[in-house]
């Protein structure tokens, strides 16, 4: 055998070439559907999402010692009693994440219109649902001077 094999063409041979046409059994695709074919891929369908979400920051919920939480439920009882004045509050409360351990500290602030024992909730008067056993803590006009040290004997 010899070696009689024909070089490549070069670029400039090619290069005013016209484009070849398809056979009519194969139309060109547009070129939109081309195009289509380059769009971006994800392998790991999800994968971003839940990066996104491990990178999401929680805090841990904050138990209460039983001075605290006397004083707090103390406060809640003297806010039953004057709930028809609907006085102002300021109410820390833990939003448990729904997704992952911990969560999240929240502050609603507004008239309160009603606890309701039943349903575990106190309620503002714009609608706020705040559970009575993830509060924290509890301020307004109506706790002035409770938190401050007993008068000296």
């Amino acid at each position: 055998m010899s070696g009689n094999k024909t070089p490549p063409p070069s670029y400039a041979d090619i290069l005013d070439a016209p484009r070849p046409e398809p056979v009519p059994a194969h139309p060109r695709m547009p070129v939109r559907s081309r195009a289509a074919q380059f769009a971006p891929f994800a392998a790991l369908t999800g994968h971003d999402d839940a990066i996104r979400e491990t990178a999401r920051l929680t805090v841990a919920r904050i138990e209460l010692d039983e001075g605290e939480q006397a004083v707090l439920d103390s406060k809640l009882q003297l806010l039953r009693r004057h709930l028809s004045e609907q006085p102002a509050v300021q109410v820390t409360y833990f939003q448990p994440d729904a997704r992952k351990a911990g969560g999240a500290y929240l502050t609603a602030a507004g008239a309160a219109k009603k606890l309701d024992a039943h349903a575990g909730l106190l309620i503002l008067q714009d609608g706020t649902r705040v559970p009575v056993a993830e509060i924290v803590q509890i301020d307004g006009a109506l706790f002035r001077g409770w938190d401050d040290p007993p008068p000296p004997d």
